[in-house]
Formats: C-alpha cells, structure tokens, sequence
C-alpha cells in the first residue's frame, strides 16, 4: 500500500495534524510526518517532494498556516496529490491560510479541506488510494456506515427526550 506523506510548515502545526495521523492509522494506511517550511527550509521541502512518489507515496497532505505556501510549493514539484489544509492561526483565524492555499496558479493543482480540516484531508488522500485499493475502500464504506449509525443512535435518542 502507497504511504502518505504529512508535512508541516512548523512543529505549532501537530495538533491539528494528529488528527490526520489518528485517521490513518484507524485505516491501517501508513505515513511519515515531517516538518518542513515552505519558506525557511525550501529545499528540503522541494527535496521531500520530488522524491516522494519513488518513496512510496501515494499523496501528500501539507498543513500551514498565515502565508501557508507550504501546499503549492510542494505541488510545485510532484505530481502526486497535494492536499492542503490551512491552519487557524491567531492573526485572521485562519482565513489568511485558507486563501493561500486554495488560489492555486493553474497548472499546479492543490486540493484544499476546510481550516483545521485534517480528518477529511486523510479521508481524501485514502479516497484517492482507494481507486485502486479495494480493502481500502471496504473500510472507507465501513468507516461511513459506523458514522451514519452513530447518527441515527443520536437522532433517536433526541427524538425520544422529545
């Protein structure tokens, strides 16, 4: 199975990161989590990334926040999928983030989650693992099916208190 690979522009990104890793993990899917900055290690980044698909990876997930070029500068050198996730930051609350990641040049694409979206960031990189990963996709649907149940538990026990 293809690994996926987790970058972070700053070790300050980790929490919001784990929870991508947590996903993983709960799919069995395996992955390497690095910390690399767009702007103050950028041929490291660039390295990571050119290197990634003869490592074994299947995507990569990039989590940055305020100016987060992390993403683009990583698509910028592997065709492999990019998927960004802005992270909130004190100063704008993540909306600097967000519009850095999704305003990509064409050409260079990055698929982009909500901010502080890191479960459906490794939920993504698995959908797109899964194409061609039937186990995977097995327990992508059994994943959706436990969620859906745990809603209807929810929604009938709401609807009995009223």
């Amino acid at each position: 199975m293809k690994k996926i690979g987790i970058v972070m522009g700053s070790d300050s990104d980790l929490p919001v990161a784990e929870k991508a890793v947590n996903t993983l993990k709960e799919l069995g899917v395996p992955c390497e989590v690095h910390v690399y900055s767009a702007h103050r290690t950028p041929v490291e980044a660039a390295e990571f990334s050119k290197t990634a698909r003869e490592k074994g990876f299947g995507a990569i997930i990039a989590f940055a926040g305020k100016a987060a070029h992390l993403a683009g500068a990583l698509a910028a050198n592997t065709t492999l999928p990019v998927i960004g996730v802005p992270v909130k930051s004190s100063n704008l609350d993540g909306i600097d983030a967000l519009l850095s990641t999704v305003q990509m040049p064409s050409g260079i694409p990055v698929a982009t989650v909500a901010i502080d979206g890191a479960v459906n960031a490794a939920l993504l990189s698995c959908q797109m693992l899964a194409i061609e990963d039937k186990e995977l996709a097995d327990k992508l649907q059994a994943k959706r099916d436990a969620d859906a149940k745990k809603v209807i538990e929810k929604d009938a026990a709401i609807s009995a208190r009223f």
